[in-house]
């Protein structure tokens, strides 16, 4: 085989022999080699990097995320001291929000449903429409931060991921566009309205960025103003204050995977590449709109509202 054309592992295999560090052996044998072990350096793209850091940003931590990034860098790196590839791909590429440190928790059904009851209800969070939208969608919290409001279609009920925060998606299993389940449908037309009246307010101190989810002025929300509002929307619903934002999209998994919603429908509704990802970081296909994940979800909630 030539040099240039080994698989990524056997230079990783390289790499984590030459440094004898058990910890970054194991990172590499759980995080990069069934992942991306297989891939020809010269064959392996930034984009494709991109999308493994997104997918492992649902299990790993930041500092994790950070780790195993240096381990791939260095290993271009040592291939490029030998004249094996041009250029490191490795480096053009930046580290993603991780996992907060603790474990991802999901909430019951009736963790939910508690929660849904106070947004809908309340009329001074902020972020009512955010988390309604988060729950019963199941985005990823860069997502959500980053849709505008020509991806969501009120007439049709629909909303288009083609972004996160860090820039746009990056494969056709990433970009989706999924029906809004009735909840989550009433919720942005109410966001819509509210924001025209804040828009009115603000007057020439807005900044229309056309963001769906954004500040009083229209200027981007951070994650640190998210997790903020968040905990204090938890806190009111009686679930405390150490829920994290992300932990609505592990929900949203839990949920449809205790109602019997196939494997393959959760995975393409979170824009996995594979089951295989969904099954390792909590539960692939993609339609030009996916409408599972909003039938289960309005006949989820249904059936509560009607036993309650």
């Amino acid at each position: 085989m030539q040099p240039g054309f080994k698989p990524l592992a056997s230079w990783i295999y390289t790499i984590v022999f030459g440094i004898a560090n058990p910890l970054k052996g194991s990172l590499a044998k759980h995080h990069i080699t069934p992942q991306i072990g297989g891939k020809k350096l010269k064959q392996l793209t930034a984009d494709e990097l991109d999308d493994w850091l997104d997918e492992r940003a649902e299990e790993l931590s930041t500092r994790t995320l950070r780790l195993i990034l240096q381990l791939v860098e260095r290993a271009i790196r040592h291939a490029q001291a030998r004249d094996k590839v041009r250029r490191n791909v490795a480096s053009l590429v930046s580290v993603p929000d991780g996992q907060e440190g603790n474990p991802s928790r999901a909430m019951t059904l009736d963790e939910a449903a508690r929660l849904l009851e106070i947004v809908e209800s309340a009329k001074d969070l902020p972020l009512s429409a955010y988390v309604i939208v988060s729950l019963l969608v199941g985005g990823r919290t860069e997502e959500a931060r980053a849709v505008t409001w020509p991806e969501v279609d009120l007439k049709a009920g629909t909303i288009a991921v083609y972004r996160s925060v860090r820039g746009d998606t990056k494969t056709k299993k990433s970009r989706r566009v999924l029906k809004l389940p009735k909840k989550a449908a009433t919720a942005l037309r109410r966001h819509h309205t509210r924001q025209a009246a804040q828009k009115l307010k603000a007057g020439e101190a807005w900044q229309d960025n056309g963001l769906v989810f954004c500040r009083e002025d229209g200027t981007p929300l951070d994650r640190w103003t998210v997790r903020r509002e968040f905990q204090k929307i938890t806190k009111r619903a009686g679930l405390g204050e150490d829920w994290t934002p992300r932990e609505l999209r592990h929900s949203f998994v839990s949920i449809l995977s205790a109602h019997d919603v196939p494997l393959e429908d959760i995975s393409g509704l979170v824009g996995h590449g594979s089951t295989h990802v969904t099954e390792t970081v909590y539960r692939h296909e993609i339609r030009p709109a996916l409408t599972k994940g909003a039938q289960a979800m309005d006949k989820i909630f249904k059936k509560r509202t009607t036993s309650a």
